[in-house]
């Protein structure tokens, strides 16, 4: 386990639980999208690429703010995803979606193992 100061715990289990709700959204709406029917699946592509994007940059700002690698290794799978969504392979991404909630979930994990022991949770 990572040893991290109060405020950095704290702000690592908020952006690790959010960016991991937000990756499901994301992972399930991919799941998806082979489903849609032919004239809606550009529009929902576009839309799933646009949800990605915005997640990403909560990413960018969690990495910036922890210092968390964690968060770095969650964008690059996140950017992979995107790639294979733009190029119609969403079963595809949605592995890459879930590398990128693993890697957001452990910071999570240890700030809140953290927190626990510093009685705070």
């Amino acid at each position: 386990m990572v040893t991290m100061d109060i405020p950095t715990a704290v702000k690592s289990y908020q952006f690790g639980e959010r960016a991991k709700s937000e990756l499901i959204m994301i992972s399930q709406l991919s799941m998806a999208l082979p489903g849609f029917q032919e004239n809606e699946r550009a529009g929902g592509r576009r839309m799933l690429i646009m949800m990605m994007e915005l997640t990403r940059s909560e990413l960018q700002f969690a990495a910036q703010s922890t210092g968390r690698s964690e968060f770095q290794n969650a964008i690059n799978a996140l950017n992979e995803a995107i790639s294979l969504i733009e190029s119609s392979h969403p079963e595809e991404a949605t592995r890459k979606i879930a590398a990128a909630i693993s890697a957001s979930t452990t910071p999570a994990q240890e700030a809140w193992q953290g927190l626990s022991e510093h009685g705070i949770l």
